[in-house]
């Protein structure tokens, strides 16, 4: 099963796993709201799911098959930077986690590893969660944006990056009065007094993130 709001981000990772020999997508759906339904119906040895996805986003989608079907095998595909979003995943129950720009050998590397009962994230996401692990604490404990819900850190993280909550709106499929609500939440939880260190603090935020996958 995919789960992706974009006909032609399906239309291309069914290309590339039906290129591969015993392997078919026999589900495309939209939404997760869809999936529930589907998977009553279905067996799946797969799903690839989108995060942002109109209404319920993926992240939430995966900890909800996670507890009807705590065996079901899940991986996240994402434009969303690896480094803010793949520990989110895995707790949530998935297996693997792609970003949406790398290769389709990579993305069938990491189908056939979550297949076959591992998981699959980057070498450097990898070698943090591990250090993390030896330290004996969580990666992004150390991060205040982690008493944010996944929903409200999309909505950070896209602030950070300049966007507007038109765009986001735009992007995440849903109305403006709906992010603005998420605006004022994360300045509420993250004790901002307005929405200019609201901004200041997710642009930093972003760029402290980037410069930890990309040191040079």
């Amino acid at each position: 099963m995919i789960v992706d709001d974009h006909p032609m981000m399906r239309r291309g990772l069914t290309s590339v796993l039906e290129s591969e020999s015993g392997y078919e997508v026999t589900t495309q759906l939209e939404r997760a709201e869809e999936v529930m339904d589907a998977l009553t119906e279905n067996e799946y040895d797969l799903m690839i799911i989108d995060i942002s996805l109109p209404g319920m986003n993926g992240i939430e989608l995966v900890k909800n098959v996670a507890f009807q079907k705590p065996d079901q095998k899940m991986m996240i595909i994402s434009r969303h930077e690896e480094s803010l979003y793949a520990e989110r995943a895995l707790r949530a129950g998935a297996k693997g986690y792609v970003m949406k720009f790398e290769s389709s050998e990579v993305l069938l590397k990491a189908v056939k590893k979550v297949l076959n009962g591992g998981i699959y994230v980057s070498e450097e996401v990898s070698e943090k969660l591990l250090m993390s692990a030896m330290s004996g604490k969580k990666a992004l404990l150390d991060s205040p944006v982690e008493i944010l819900s996944d929903r409200e850190l999309e909505v950070f993280e896209l602030i950070g990056r300049g966007k507007s909550s038109s765009e986001i709106a735009e992007q995440l499929h849903l109305v403006v009065k709906t992010i603005e609500t998420y605006r004022s939440r994360i300045k509420e939880k993250l004790d901002f007094k307005n929405s200019t260190e609201l901004v200041f603090h997710a642009v930093k935020w972003v760029e402290s993130e980037h410069k930890k996958d990309h040191p040079f």
